[in-house]
């Protein structure tokens, strides 16, 4: 029993060194676990517990960075976004930057960093052209300094450069359009214009300062003219404003001088109408405007009324070269021959110069006799003509002088004659009745009395 046992103790001691060396080698030639740093122990052992640890530290410094990295491209990305949905972007810009969105995170950064200053310059100075292009003078000289100053001066013209130099411009065209205005007085003309040859404050003063003062002067210098030359209507208004403010003077400009010129105006037609001498167009328009509005009256006497009036003076004339002596039919035919002008000078002082000539011709005795002679005889049958026209001419002492001035562009104190002496002194025993048939006869008076003055020349 004892042979067997010292055996098996003999054996076991042999056999172990052999049994447990390369146990050891293998297990230290084997590859360890990660954050495995020792042999394996116990599941409760200490040992455990210290690669445990190291693993979890590193793991968790991978995450960490990886997620810092996502976190900055997510930032890129928004503000790229950012970039593009400003409306005042530039197309270089939004390009660039939509490009970038479609690549990688270093593409991201690399717009931000590099592309982004190059393109906003690039995009900077073609925005700066086109505001050159349609910008006014201000706006023209300040885009063109920044041009040449370089990217920091064209971001400040952008920012606000274009702003100053555009309300210079828009100051400008204001005053420019007060000087256009036929309205404006002359003490805000000066300042307006002075103001033109200054600065942008010069402009911004007399806006602000110097119009107001100016045009209170111009409208009490107006009103005090419409005092003096006004209808009746307008200068009752206009001497209750000039004892107020400059309020009171405003207000009439606005408000009561027009009403009181409409009364004036409706008055004046009415004084037109009762004029005897006043013209059947003349007439017509004047009942046709008294029947409208203000505005038709106001057209009436500033529109229609001249050409009307040139009208019927020349009707009137072409009625006197008619009917006149020989005298008086040649200065009518010279003014009908003439314009507006000629009639009107004819009626206001040739025609009673020309029936004076005529006058004093029948008042000779002599020749009063021999013309009468010659025209009964009827051995001439000019001098007949001219004998029979000179029988019917009136002495001088028949005429009369008014002191009405005629309607139709006879001023005052034009010689009248009395109904009857047609030959000598014109067509007042005719009257307007005839109107319509002498307007047809303007057109053939000049031939008719041509006719007889070459055959009373023969």
């Amino acid at each position: 029993m004892k042979l067997p046992r010292v055996s098996a103790v003999v054996a076991a001691a042999v056999l172990a060194p052999a049994v447990l060396f390369p146990s050891v080698a293998s297990a230290a030639d084997a590859p360890q676990p990660a954050g495995v740093s020792g042999p394996d122990t116990g599941s409760g052992s200490a040992p455990d517990a210290a690669p445990d640890a190291g693993a979890g530290t590193t793991e968790g410094s991978g995450s960490g960075a990886t997620e810092g990295t996502g976190s900055q491209e997510q930032r890129d990305r928004a503000e790229i976004q950012r970039i593009l949905a400003d409306k005042e972007t530039g197309p270089g810009v939004r390009e660039a930057g939509e490009k970038a969105l479609q690549g990688s995170a270093a593409d991201l950064r690399h717009f931000l960093d590099v592309e982004l200053p190059e393109q906003r310059a690039v995009d900077n100075r073609v925005k700066v052209f086109q505001i050159l292009s349609t910008g006014g003078p201000a706006v023209q000289k300040a885009a063109k300094a920044a041009l040449l100053a370089g990217d920091a001066a064209i971001t400040e013209f952008l920012k606000t450069g274009q702003y100053t130099a555009r309300a210079e411009d828009e100051d400008r065209a204001e005053i420019e359009r007060i000087l256009a205005d036929k309205e404006t007085g002359r003490g805000v003309r000066e300042a307006g214009q002075k103001a033109l040859q200054g600065t942008a404050a010069d402009l911004r003063h007399f806006l602000e300062v110097e119009l107001p003062r100016q045009r209170a002067d111009d409208n009490r210098v107006k009103v005090a003219q419409l005092l003096s030359s006004g209808g009746r209507a307008v200068r009752e208004a206009a001497g209750r404003a000039m004892d107020g403010d400059d309020a009171a003077i405003l207000k009439f400009l606005k408000e009561e001088w027009p009403r009181a010129q409409a009364e004036d105006n409706r008055v004046a037609v009415l004084v037109i109408l009762a004029n005897k001498d006043t013209g059947p167009h003349v007439t017509e328009a004047a009942q046709k405007a008294l029947d409208g509005t203000a505005e038709d009256v106001a057209r009436f006497l500033e529109v229609e009324l001249p050409k009307l009036r040139a009208s019927d003076n020349r009707v009137k004339v072409s009625q006197i070269a008619e009917t006149g002596g020989a005298a008086v039919r040649k200065a009518a035919l010279a003014a009908l021959e003439g314009d507006d002008a000629a009639i009107t000078a004819f009626l206001q002082e040739g025609w009673a110069k020309a029936r004076a000539e005529d006058e004093s011709a029948a008042a000779k005795p002599g020749d009063q006799g021999g013309q009468g002679n010659s025209g009964n005889s009827g051995n001439s049958g000019n001098s007949g003509d001219q004998g029979g026209q000179q029988q019917s001419v009136q002495p001088a002492g028949l005429t009369e002088t008014t002191g009405t001035g005629t309607g139709t562009g006879a001023g005052a104190g034009v010689t009248a004659p009395r109904s009857g002496a047609l030959a000598a002194t014109g067509t007042d025993g005719l009257g307007w009745e005839a109107g319509g048939a002498a307007a047809a006869l303007v057109a053939g008076a000049a031939a008719v009395v041509v006719s007889r003055r070459r055959s009373a020349e023969s």
